[in-house]
């Protein structure tokens, strides 16, 4: 498939989003950044995709978020990105933020998985190639993997690095007590952590507050590292489309129904989404832009750099961005927040923290 017409980047892109410094590095991100993870697969037309990409772009967000196992299948998602960063977006790469991970499952065998060597400088050289780079602007170990010394996951990042393949890196789902330990090391190579990818939504706040007793937004900040976070609206339920009077019927052929589950739709899930909606309409918000907001608002040196959304069409796309604008909060709003505002069993990557996380977590 090929576009005839060629494509011209809005010239005010740089004035459309507010952006934010990633911790103590010279990275910038917008407040909003674009997530791959889902709708950029082989099952949805390449020509959406486009618009969606495009039309982030023309709106200020530069940052494009993939891992190697996106899709469906495994892959494709940076495959079809290739395609249109190589007919649309080339010409702006040095404007461009594009990240890649590794860490999750990607292909059979030993190495097919985890924080090893082997895994992660092939799973990047595949990334590249797939997406037609010579770099990526930052790159992640996906997950704390239980059966690789933390030691070798940090020194392949390290090498990542001065071998040119990235100009930082990262992590994400680690524990705050594991970014602490991971930046020690880092710093001791030469090469910072500069930012943090975790799961947060306001149903969804371990990152406040993890099992270790520590605030791992805390730590990043300590750390001097950015944060950028997946999920703001709690995998769907944090959308108008779960506020009708059969809410598990939209978890048939969405987005959220391959990892949000009927059993999270509890009476008193719902109600804490309902009441949250309320709380939206006081801000002349949506749901959607609330939860967004909420997790870019104002937390002193905690604050989050940048929240991590998903679009299916440029509509939704369109919606969302508008939170950037919005992200200022009195007390007294963010106390009735809080009534509701409160960790509600969907925090799927739980044990991606954990020392025992497996192959099978």
């Amino acid at each position: 498939m090929s576009w005839p017409e060629p494509y011209r980047a809005a010239d005010t892109r740089h004035e459309a989003l507010p952006t934010k410094r990633s911790g103590a590095t010279g990275l910038v991100l917008p407040r909003i950044s674009l997530g791959l993870w889902w709708n950029f697969g082989d099952d949805r037309p390449l020509q959406i995709q486009r618009d969606i990409i495009r039309y982030a772009f023309d709106h200020g967000v530069f940052h494009f978020d993939l891992a190697n196992n996106y899709g469906p299948p495994f892959g494709s998602a940076e495959k079809n990105f290739g395609r249109i960063f190589a007919e649309d977006l080339k010409p702006y790469r040095d404007e461009l933020v594009i990240s890649t991970k590794a860490g999750w499952d990607f292909f059979p065998g030993p190495h097919g998985i985890g924080g090893s060597a082997k895994y992660l400088l092939g799973s990047l050289n595949n990334s590249l190639r797939s997406m037609g780079l010579d770099y990526v602007d930052i790159f992640y170990s996906h997950r704390p993997d239980p059966d690789t010394p933390l030691e070798e996951t940090c020194r392949t990042l390290d090498q990542i690095v001065r071998s040119g393949k990235a100009r930082y890196v990262g992590i994400s789902s680690y524990s705050a007590d594991q970014t602490l330990r991971a930046q020690e090391i880092m710093r001791d190579l030469g090469t910072p952590l500069a930012i943090h990818q975790p799961s947060y939504s306001m149903l969804n706040r371990w990152v406040e507050d993890d099992e270790s007793g520590s605030s791992l937004l805390a730590a990043c900040a300590e750390a001097g590292m950015g944060t950028i976070v997946f999920s703001p609206l709690a995998q769907g339920m944090l959308t108008a489309k779960y506020l009708g009077d059969n809410p598990a019927a939209n978890l048939t052929g969405s987005r959220a129904g391959t990892s949000l589950t009927e059993s999270m739709l509890t009476t008193e899930n719902l109600d804490r989404v309902r009441g949250l909606n309320d709380i939206a309409a006081t801000r002349g918000q949506s749901l959607a832009q609330l939860a967004i907001a909420w997790v870019l608002r104002d937390q002193g040196d905690a604050t989050v750099t940048s929240a991590l959304i998903g679009a299916s069409s440029v509509d939704q796309l369109r919606d969302n961005l508008v939170a950037a604008t919005n992200t200022d909060f009195t007390s007294d709003e963010l106390d009735a927040i809080d009534r509701f505002a409160v960790d509600s069993g969907i925090n799927l990557w739980d044990s991606a923290t954990k020392s025992t996380a497996g192959r099978d977590s």
